[in-house]
């Protein structure tokens, strides 16, 4: 019998069990895509990792859904540095650089709060999200995930949504989208937007807290000028889940990261 560590990391809050959580196997090397896929399954988070070595860079990171493998996710991302470094898979740095499906990706270590330069969107029109109150046209991101995004028109609204999920899962597929994410600005003093992300085709009817859903509305907002928020604010998500995320956006020249708090509730093994 195989044994491999595991961990189960809460990302986006630096309370257990406020944030998104993933789980992460540490050193699978051993592990073909079917078994991970499987584990993925079983454990039935929005999100499972496999930490690997890499010749290119400092780990190399598979990022499994109960369904389909992604090339990027921001929660897992963020998720799985935190339990690289905890496990002593790589050495104590506070710069990371993770090979992935979405390419080589920096992440840095800022005090509590881990940072990653997401992948450039692609981004494109798309048709309205259908039974949304939208208050601005919404658009296709792509960042590995897909993401329609569109604004709400506050959050009241935002919170009050509850969305038919099968319908949307079939719309969402019709656009070649992994789900939907939808913001509102903030009615509170915590932080300046609040966020919603639905992907009930794969999966994952509501995500707690979306790294890469609130990278993509950092690239919404950019594509529309849109700097109301400023260049650099706090997201709030996870509210309707009984969860209070926080996530750290910071939109530059050079690109978009998101960052975060992380805290392992989970620490064991795995047996194969």
């Amino acid at each position: 019998m195989q044994t491999l560590r595991f961990k189960q990391v809460d990302v986006f809050t630096s309370k257990p069990y406020f944030g998104n959580p993933v789980a992460v196997v540490v050193g699978a090397e051993g592990l073909d895509t079917d078994t991970m896929q499987r584990i993925a399954n079983w454990t039935n988070l929005s999100e499972t990792t496999f930490l690997l070595k890499s010749t290119v860079a400092d780990y190399k990171l598979r990022i499994f859904t109960p369904r389909y493998e992604l090339p990027f996710a921001g929660h897992p991302t963020i998720g799985s540095a935190h339990a690289a470094l905890e496990a002593g898979f790589v050495g104590k740095k506070t710069s990371l650089r993770q090979e992935c499906g979405a390419g080589i990706l920096d992440l840095s270590l800022e005090e509590e709060n881990l940072f990653v330069k997401g992948p450039r969107a692609a981004i494109s029109d798309v048709a309205p999200i259908p039974g949304f109150p939208l208050a601005s046209a919404a658009k296709r991101i792509d960042v590995g995930p897909v993401w329609v995004v569109a604004e709400v028109k506050d959050a009241k609204a935002l919170a009050e949504l509850k969305p038919d999920m099968a319908a949307l899962g079939r719309w969402t597929e019709t656009q070649e989208a992994t789900g939907v994410t939808v913001f509102a600005k903030s009615d509170d003093c915590v932080a300046a937007i609040h966020v919603r992300s639905f992907a009930p085709a794969h999966g994952v009817p509501e995500d707690p807290v979306c790294g890469s859903g609130n990278l993509s509305v950092a690239a919404f907002l950019q594509s529309n000028s849109d700097w109301r928020f400023g260049k650099a604010y706090v997201a709030r998500q996870g509210a309707q889940m009984g969860r209070d995320g926080r996530v750290h956006v910071r939109i530059t020249e050079d690109g978009i990261r998101i960052g975060g708090c992380a805290v392992t509730t989970v620490d064991g093994t795995i047996r194969l």
